[in-house]
């Protein structure tokens, strides 16, 4: 049985916890910490799910928001759920054609030039 795995990227609700509600009033915290990102790479990560992000960005993150105990799973809430087997209208399996060969392209000829 596969599994879908999927997350959630909760760094707006935590900010707001913490009575940050900008990404411009991030970018100093972070550059305190080591981190120098522009404020549109800052605002990309707030206002959106990152795809990718580095350890060093996400520990200045719980840096920041330690006050109130911020973990990386604070920030990165995970699901997990078994993924269904796919199925047809039906729910049959879907009949094969009748006769394949009609189906098969035929040969071409090449004839010379009268």
């Amino acid at each position: 049985m596969k599994r879908k795995v999927g997350y959630t990227w909760q760094l707006r609700e935590l900010m707001a916890q913490h009575r940050i509600f900008t990404a411009t009033e991030l970018v100093p915290l972070l550059r305190e910490r080591g981190i120098d990102l522009s404020a549109s790479q800052v605002h990309r990560m707030v206002s959106g799910t990152p795809e990718r992000l580095s350890l060093q960005v996400l520990s200045a993150l719980c840096d920041i928001l330690y006050i109130l105990s911020c973990t990386p799973a604070d920030l990165v809430a995970t699901t997990a759920e078994n993924a269904g087997v796919r199925k047809t209208a039906t729910g049959d399996l879907p009949t094969p054609p009748a006769n394949v060969a009609k189906l098969r392209p035929r040969a071409a000829r090449i004839l010379p030039d009268a």
